[in-house]
């Protein structure tokens, strides 16, 4: 693969790879999993402010803790199973499929 350079710009594999090396690095792969974390707790807290409901409604709905769906929005504490449940008490699903691969040239 032919790599072009960006006169004057510095692309954002560039960035990762020098903030957190290269993919498969220890350090790379816990940045991947703290920014996937934050993305899905994003998601949550989202939704759970479109539907007008409170932190304390959500954790009624799912029989947890307002703390706890404070740190999920946080992403601080975002495991697949409660996440799921609090996904369905906010009326999302979570749906999981195989990735499409690139087919290369």
């Amino acid at each position: 693969m032919v790599k072009k350079k960006n006169k004057g710009f510095t692309t954002a594999e560039e960035i990762l790879n020098k903030s957190y090396g290269k993919p498969g690095t220890k350090k790379r792969e816990k940045f991947r999993e703290e920014a996937y974390a934050y993305y899905l707790s994003e998601i949550l807290k989202s939704r759970r402010l479109e539907l007008g409901i409170s932190q304390e409604e959500v954790a009624n709905r799912v029989g947890k803790k307002r703390p706890y769906i404070s740190r999920v929005e946080n992403g601080e504490d975002v495991r697949i199973s409660n996440f799921v449940q609090i996904a369905n008490a906010l009326e999302l699903t979570f749906d999981i499929k195989p990735i499409k691969k690139k087919k290369r040239v």
